[in-house]
This record gives structure tokens, sequence and C-alpha cells, in this order.
């Protein structure tokens, strides 16, 4: 990257408001700058890059990731990246027009959502691809390989450093594999059963055999809203199933699934899973794996 452009990116970086991630603080020196949308591929590119590179993350803590929004100054910052990762799949809607702005600028992309294997939502009210992949490891692990190509073509970026990390991340992941595999296997059949504000656990169920009930909010997206029919007829699924629990998303507030669970007529609990959106570094779900973890601790105490 020539200096001029290297200046230009640090001071639009340095007027944005709420950069994170563990190279956040914008300075006018000639480290590379990544420019990640989701506050949770901000942390593995941060993890994967260290200080090597300038790494801005654009969605904040406990945001929802489908309908965040940036300020002029975060798109310019965009717009003068070494690199832009972002989720894909339709999951940053209020984003679309910033990142291919910036990708028909030139400015390189790498969308995760292309390197999965990408799963169809498993729901009669939602169809299409599901972009919630990173809820299996395994999953993610592919992300992970990917972003290790893409960051080892940026000038700056030092190889070995770089394989290092990635490879340690990697081993990270199968740790975390294996670990929900263990645990949610000890979860009776019969209770291997959620209900959530919306449809974002296709990935996990997939991978550790839950069923999917239903989801409060129709489609693949928060931005939907339940009619009082979608309401009773989830009621009469969770009813039959025999769901002892209902998971709203940190992201989201739980009033619908409240609803809901007046709706069902029985007594169901409303639990909290961190599933879109990091917290703030006290929020119990500052990284990817700890979001991961606390979710599995939840779940099991929920179900098992």
């Amino acid at each position: 990257m020539s200096g001029a452009r290297s200046l230009a990116a640090a001071a639009a970086i340095a007027l944005a408001v709420g950069v994170s991630g563990c190279s956040a603080q914008a300075t006018a020196d000639d480290r590379p700058s990544v420019v990640v949308t989701t506050n949770i591929l901000g942390d593995v590119v941060g993890e994967l890059v260290g200080d090597q590179a300038e790494v801005t993350t654009l969605m904040r803590p406990n945001a929802d990731p489908h309908s965040f929004e940036i300020s002029a100054q975060e798109a310019a910052a965009m717009e003068t990246a070494d690199l832009i990762v972002a989720n894909g799949l339709g999951l940053e809607e209020g984003l679309t027009q910033h990142v291919e702005a910036a990708a028909a600028a030139g400015v390189p992309l790498l969308e995760a959502g292309a390197h999965v294997e990408v799963l169809d939502y498993a729901a009669d009210d939602a169809s299409g691809a599901d972009p919630h992949f990173w809820t299996d490891p395994t999953q993610m692990a592919t992300v992970v390989d990917a972003l290790g190509a893409a960051l080892a073509e940026i000038d700056g970026i030092d190889d070995a450093a770089l394989s290092q990390a990635v490879a340690g991340y990697a081993d990270q992941l199968d740790a975390l594999d294996a670990e929900l595999g263990a645990r949610f296997g000890a979860i009776p059949d019969a209770r291997r059963a959620l209900v959530t504000n919306h449809h974002v656990f296709g990935y996990l169920a997939e991978r550790y055999d839950f069923r999917i009930v239903g989801a409060v909010v129709p489609g693949g997206t928060t931005l939907a809203a339940p009619s009082a029919s979608d309401l009773a007829d989830l009621a009469g699924a969770i009813q039959e199933a025999g769901v002892p629990v209902l998971f709203a998303e940190s992201s989201q507030p739980d009033r619908l699934v409240q609803v809901l669970a007046e709706e069902a007529g029985v007594d169901i609990r409303v639990e909290t899973l961190f599933t879109e959106s990091l917290t703030e570094a006290d929020g119990g779900a500052a990284t990817y794996l700890q979001m991961m973890t606390a979710n599995a601790d939840r779940i099991t105490a929920a179900l098992g």
C-alpha cells in the first residue's frame, strides 16, 4: 500500500465511531488496514493478525447484524482498506451497498459465506441460504483457512506469524467442536429441541443433532414480524414437542418470546443466548470462543 493511501486509511478510520478489535486504534503508521463487518468475524481476524494489521470492526457489541448501520466516515474507511471481511449470505442487510461500493472501487473482499458448506433454512417459515454458519465451529474452521489465505496476500503481513496463528486457532476450533459434541451428546434425544427468537441455529442443529421446533420471528431475519396465527402455530408445536425453555438472543429483546410463552399456556422458561453478536469485555461473550462456550453452558443446563 502506498504511503498516501496508508495515511488516508488511517485518517478515515480515526474518524469512525466505535472502532473495535484487537488492533483497532488508528495510528498514522504503515500497517495494513482490514475492515470487518461483524464483531464475530472481527474477533477471529484479530486473533489471526494480532498487531500486524489495523483491524476495524464496524458492528458494535450487542448489535443486531441484520439491521446495524455505519457512518459516512466508516464507509470511507472501507474504500481505503487493504481487505474487507464480510459475513455475506445476506446477513448484513444494512451494509450491502457499502460493501458493494468498496468492492467496485477495487478493495479486496472476502465473504466468509462463500467458503462454508451453506445450508438452507430448515423451516417452513424461512427459505434461502442460512447465513449463521458460525454456530458450527467446523464451518468457522473453513473460514479461518480462507482468512489465512486472504491475509497472506496483504503486503506487510508476516507469513510465518500468520501461519502459526491460523494453525493455533484451528486447533482451538477442533477442541471446541469436540467439547460441544460431548456436552450436547449427553442431552437426552427427547430434549434436544430448540426454539429461538429467529432461525439462527440451523448449523448447530445439523452438526450436533438438535431438532429445530421453530422460531418466534418468521423468516431468516430479525426484521420480520410474527402474526397472531404464527404465534399460535408455534405455541402448538412447542406444546406437542414438550419444549421446556425458549432461547432469546442477547442482541434482541425477549418481549416476543415472553408473549409466546404466555400464548403456549405452559410454564416455559426464557433463557438468553449469545448468538449473533459478541458482548463488551465484561459481558460474558467477548470473543467467539467465549460465546460458543457460554451458549453450551446455558443450553446443556436448560435441556440436560
